[in-house]
Protein backbone atom coordinates (compact mmCIF):
# COMPACT_ATOMS: atom_id res chain seq x y z
CA UNK A 1 0.00 0.00 0.00
CA UNK A 2 1.27 3.45 -1.19
CA UNK A 3 1.16 6.29 1.51
CA UNK A 4 1.20 10.03 0.62
CA UNK A 5 3.62 11.66 2.81
CA UNK A 6 3.51 15.56 1.74
CA UNK A 7 1.91 17.99 -0.32
CA UNK A 8 2.09 21.55 -1.67
CA UNK A 9 0.54 24.17 -3.41
CA UNK A 10 2.38 25.59 -5.82
CA UNK A 11 2.20 29.71 -5.33
CA UNK A 12 0.23 30.41 -7.91
CA UNK A 13 -2.29 27.49 -6.42
CA UNK A 14 -2.63 26.02 -9.87
CA UNK A 15 -0.58 22.51 -9.25
CA UNK A 16 -0.42 20.24 -6.11
CA UNK A 17 3.35 18.14 -5.27
CA UNK A 18 2.45 14.78 -4.07
CA UNK A 19 5.53 12.84 -1.83
CA UNK A 20 5.14 8.93 -1.43
CA UNK A 21 6.01 5.83 -0.01
CA UNK A 22 6.29 4.50 -3.79
CA UNK A 23 9.52 6.23 -4.16
CA UNK A 24 8.08 9.10 -6.52
CA UNK A 25 6.99 13.02 -6.43
CA UNK A 26 4.36 13.76 -8.20
CA UNK A 27 2.44 16.92 -9.84
CA UNK A 28 -0.96 17.91 -10.25
CA UNK A 29 -3.09 19.67 -11.88
CA UNK A 30 -5.42 21.35 -9.33
CA UNK A 31 -8.34 22.09 -11.52
CA UNK A 32 -9.10 18.62 -13.54
CA UNK A 33 -6.96 16.43 -11.17
CA UNK A 34 -4.71 15.51 -14.03
CA UNK A 35 -1.15 14.28 -13.42
CA UNK A 36 1.10 16.75 -15.04
CA UNK A 37 4.43 14.78 -13.68
CA UNK A 38 5.82 12.20 -12.43
CA UNK A 39 8.94 12.22 -10.97
CA UNK A 40 11.59 9.06 -10.27
CA UNK A 41 14.75 9.05 -9.15
CA UNK A 42 17.02 6.43 -6.97
CA UNK A 43 15.38 7.54 -4.07
CA UNK A 44 14.00 6.32 -0.97
CA UNK A 45 10.51 7.45 -0.04
CA UNK A 46 9.76 11.33 -0.47
CA UNK A 47 9.02 12.44 2.90
CA UNK A 48 8.40 16.13 2.24
CA UNK A 49 8.04 18.74 -0.43
CA UNK A 50 7.93 22.21 -1.29
CA UNK A 51 7.39 24.78 -4.02
CA UNK A 52 9.98 27.92 -4.12
CA UNK A 53 8.46 31.15 -4.18
CA UNK A 54 8.17 31.93 -7.38
CA UNK A 55 7.30 28.34 -8.30
CA UNK A 56 9.62 27.11 -10.75
CA UNK A 57 11.44 24.73 -8.11
CA UNK A 58 10.33 21.75 -6.33
CA UNK A 59 12.41 20.71 -3.06
CA UNK A 60 11.83 17.30 -1.92
CA UNK A 61 13.79 15.60 1.29
CA UNK A 62 13.70 11.60 1.27
CA UNK A 63 14.89 8.76 3.29
CA UNK A 64 18.06 8.25 1.21
CA UNK A 65 19.48 11.34 3.16
CA UNK A 66 19.42 13.34 -0.18
CA UNK A 67 17.45 16.72 -0.68
CA UNK A 68 17.01 17.32 -4.40
CA UNK A 69 15.78 20.37 -6.59
CA UNK A 70 13.37 19.85 -9.60
CA UNK A 71 12.26 22.15 -12.38
CA UNK A 72 8.57 22.34 -12.33
CA UNK A 73 7.64 23.07 -16.01
CA UNK A 74 9.43 20.03 -17.19
CA UNK A 75 9.68 17.58 -13.78
CA UNK A 76 13.71 17.58 -14.57
CA UNK A 77 16.15 16.78 -11.95
CA UNK A 78 18.52 19.65 -11.20
CA UNK A 79 20.85 18.66 -8.21
CA UNK A 80 21.27 16.52 -5.53
CA UNK A 81 21.87 18.26 -1.94
CA UNK A 82 23.78 15.85 0.08
CA UNK A 83 25.22 16.29 3.54
CA UNK A 84 22.46 14.56 5.38
CA UNK A 85 23.33 11.37 7.90
CA UNK A 86 20.00 10.39 8.16
CA UNK A 87 16.22 10.75 6.40
CA UNK A 88 15.27 13.91 5.16
CA UNK A 89 11.91 15.13 6.47
CA UNK A 90 11.34 18.27 5.90
CA UNK A 91 12.27 21.08 2.95
CA UNK A 92 11.42 24.91 2.99
CA UNK A 93 12.50 27.88 0.88
CA UNK A 94 12.87 30.89 2.61
CA UNK A 95 10.94 34.07 1.33
CA UNK A 96 13.28 34.91 -1.26
CA UNK A 97 13.73 31.73 -2.79
CA UNK A 98 17.89 32.17 -2.28
CA UNK A 99 18.39 29.68 0.78
CA UNK A 100 16.89 26.16 1.39
CA UNK A 101 16.49 24.99 4.53
CA UNK A 102 16.07 20.91 5.26
CA UNK A 103 15.76 18.86 8.45
CA UNK A 104 16.39 15.33 9.39
CA UNK A 105 16.58 12.47 11.74
CA UNK A 106 20.65 13.06 11.63
CA UNK A 107 19.27 16.11 14.11
CA UNK A 108 20.20 19.01 12.06
CA UNK A 109 18.94 21.45 10.06
CA UNK A 110 21.28 22.37 6.89
CA UNK A 111 20.81 25.92 4.75
CA UNK A 112 21.35 25.32 1.41
CA UNK A 113 22.43 28.65 -0.40
CA UNK A 114 20.79 28.64 -4.03
CA UNK A 115 22.15 30.04 -7.29
CA UNK A 116 19.13 31.40 -9.68
CA UNK A 117 20.79 31.69 -12.91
Amino acid sequence: MVSVYSVAFSPDGMTIASGSTDNTLRLWRVDDGSLLHELKGRMGNVNSVAFSPDGALLASGSNDNTVRLWGVSDGKLLAELKGHTGDVNSVAFSPDGTLLASGSNDNTVRLWGLSRE
